[in-house]
């Protein structure tokens, strides 16, 4: 397959397998000198057998929330992203001081609100958000830990420097294709899982187990936890069921759940009610409890909010960890790192301009052919403008957008993001990619070794995210020395 390497160049992108001068990175040599053993044809073999494992362990995802075609397979490249595993050590320690911060920032916001009044972080910049909701005001959940799992996009500049992009503290999507996305390597490229060293990532569903069991109003050996989705037709419904049987727990929709007189939350079985214990919870914050959010949810618990504020619940992420995933809030996490342990961040945030700030707004406004503008709501990838790719009228769109509702979108300037080899259309060529770790929080704190690598599929794109064209591969954290 050598031909089909000869071609590729790294440009002024960093590779994330190969240097500029196109030798293998240290934790990238055994993959690489793999690959360009194999023939053309046994490389589109290995491709034809990913395609027919994913439709047989059906995996798959929606492309969109009303898009005709609901079920697509699961987007997957072949060759695996390396990280080398010091490297990945920093960056863990990184993700853990940042979680750890976001989740003495929400513990805060819903208490004392020390970090408001000592003028690090807006007032109205907290209060007025969408995420932020008044009703979890004084509470404090087990072991003050809001968002137990984070998932923390990062980027790598063009020097390989790893960035902070966003965090997801609501409902983070994804965990279960980073652990199919290893099934499948697994399944067709064998022979380098038994010569290489890669840290495994199959564990998750025990570690994610332990967490919730963790958060247990009641300190029993097994204590009960179901997973609560909206149902079926909900974009991320594989992952749910996928996470709830690699678990051993129940998969319960709202009307499967009920709050008693005594503000127990019980699940209906056909052996009666059984008292519920931990409730992982994969539906929106305004559609757990009618009696306190939306009145006309009916995928919701009524009374739930209560049994919750009575300690006779764990919910988790907690309502209310929203308030911290507000990507306003991102471009402070810097100073609430510093705030709260006196420590500079271990892991750097993208600049960010607040359109929010007349004198940043000015700004955004005489660069936005050079920004990416984003929604401080947003998620998806979706109601992005990309300023170096966009048109003369979208530019002047997003100018009107953010001048009527400046509060709703940030700006930051478009990254040189890394790339890496992705097998496309039988040739090997470079694509964009980001990466999604896992950071549980309970009573202990872990990091899952890697994550999800989402890659744009698209020649110059940097939408990664699956709704919006993109795929995936696997991601091994490696010892250098292998």
């Amino acid at each position: 397959m050598k031909h089909q390497w000869i071609n590729y160049e790294t440009s002024y992108f960093f590779d994330e397998l190969l240097t500029g001068n196109s030798n293998p990175r240290i934790a990238a040599r055994a993959l690489v000198k793999y690959f360009k053993s194999i023939s053309s044809e046994e490389m589109e073999q290995r491709a034809s057998a990913a395609r027919l494992a994913i439709k047989d362990m059906g995996v798959c995802f929606s492309l969109a929330e009303n898009d005709g075609d609901a079920d697509r397979p699961w987007p997957f490249d072949i060759i695996p992203r390396t990280i080398g595993s010091q490297t990945w050590n920093d960056v863990a320690l990184g993700l853990k001081q940042r979680t750890r911060a976001l989740n003495l920032f929400i513990d805060d916001i819903y208490n004392s609100q020390n970090i408001l009044r000592d003028g690090i972080v807006p007032t109205d910049m907290v209060l007025d958000s969408p995420n932020f909701r008044k009703a979890c005001s004084g509470f404090t959940p087990p072991h003050k830990a809001w968002a137990n799992i984070c998932g923390t996009d990062l980027v790598r500049d063009e020097t390989g420097r790893f960035l902070v992009l966003e965090d997801n503290l609501r409902v983070p999507s994804g965990v279960a294709y980073m652990l199919e996305n290893r099934d499948v390597t697994k399944r067709i490229l064998p022979e380098l899982f038994r010569n290489y060293s890669i840290v495994p990532v199959d564990d998750y569903p025990l570690k994610l187990y332990q967490m919730l069991a963790s958060l247990s109003p009641r300190k029993i050996r097994r204590p009960v936890i179901v997973l609560l989705t909206p149902g079926i037709h909900n974009s991320a419904y594989f992952e749910h069921a996928f996470l709830a049987q690699s678990m051993g727990v129940e998969l319960v929709e709202g009307s499967d759940l009920f709050v008693d007189k005594d503000n127990y939350v019980y699940m209906h079985t056909v052996d009666g009610s059984i008292k519920v214990d931990v409730i992982y919870r994969r539906i929106d914050d305004e559609y757990l409890d009618p009696e306190v959010f939306r009145e006309d949810s009916m995928i919701g618990v009524p009374g739930l909010m209560r049994s919750w504020k009575a300690k006779k619940i764990s919910i988790a992420n907690s309502p209310g960890s929203g308030v911290a995933d507000d990507k306003l809030i991102y471009s402070f996490v810097p100073e609430i790192i510093k705030y709260y342990f006196k420590e500079e961040p271990l892991l750097p945030s993208v600049p960010t301009y607040k359109c929010s700030d007349p004198n940043e707004l000015k700004v955004v406004k005489r660069n936005i052919k050079n920004l990416v503008v984003k929604p401080t709501d947003g998620a998806g990838g979706k109601g992005l403008l990309i300023g170096p790719n966009s048109t003369t009228t979208e530019r002047a769109k997003f100018k009107r957008l953010i001048s009527k509702s400046p509060r709703k979108y940030i700006a930051q300037p478009t990254l040189k993001l890394s790339t890496s080899p992705t097998y496309i259309d039988q040739q090997i060529k470079p694509r964009h990619l980001d990466l999604r770790p896992f950071i549980l929080t309970g009573s202990k704190s872990w990091v899952t070794p890697g994550g999800l690598t989402r890659v744009a599929l698209k020649e110059g794109s940097l939408v990664v995210n699956s709704s919006q064209g993109g795929g995936s591969k696997d991601t091994w954290i490696v010892d250098e020395g292998t």
